[in-house]
């Protein structure tokens, strides 16, 4: 096994244990455990938990990128209202590697109202998110003003996050979770005016 291979087991172990247990469960003979590994290794690879958490963050984050926007090479592309439904719609599939992802995301911004080192790393993560829904709603609202977009992408994913934290609790079917958040963006679509 490589270094970025076993980097790799010990971040998706990270990811199944917090979605499992939450942060405060986390334990890090449980997590060399999970990913088949020693807690030296863990350490040498993150130095503390806070590192671990930070590069958990990091790793859910890029898993989410993967399942929200790649596509198949001979796949049509999208047009635009359909980019931008996938890419929020895609966050609430019954898959085990979206339900984990969104899991232990939920539990990592509980966890940064206690642990400040977190709040950096996942504000970056969400400004990054909000900017991209906003380029999606911008293509489809061209003449809009860039802070309407960015405040309408403020509100879609915060929608998506809560209707996920409320499908994964069981509060929530699936697919009101996913009407939801249709009607949304028609909302926010209407608002900002525009064809």
């Amino acid at each position: 096994m490589t270094v970025a291979d076993r980097k790799t087991a010990i971040m998706e172990a990270a990811a199944r244990v917090i979605a499992r247990r939450g942060v405060r469960g986390l334990r890090v003979e449980e997590l060399a455990a999970e990913a088949g590994v020693s807690t030296a290794l863990i350490y040498y690879h993150f130095k503390d938990r806070a590192g671990i958490l930070r590069r958990t963050l990091e790793f859910i984050n890029d898993r989410a990128a993967h399942y929200t926007t790649d596509r198949a090479p001979d796949a049509a592309p999208l047009d635009p209202r359909e980019e931008l439904e996938q890419t929020l719609l895609l966050e609430l599939q019954d898959v085990d590697v979206v339900r984990e992802n969104s899991a232990a995301w939920g539990e990592l911004r509980a966890t940064a109202m206690f642990e400040p080192e977190l709040r950096d790393a996942l504000a970056e993560a969400t400004r990054v998110w909000v900017r991209e829904v906003a380029a999606l709603l911008g293509d489809l609202r061209p003449t809009a003003a860039a802070a309407a977009l960015t405040v309408a992408a403020e509100r879609l994913t915060a929608l998506v996050e809560g209707v996920s934290m409320r499908w994964l609790s069981g509060t929530l079917p699936l697919e009101r979770a996913r009407e939801l958040t249709r009607d949304a963006i028609e909302a926010e679509l209407e608002r900002l005016g525009g064809p």
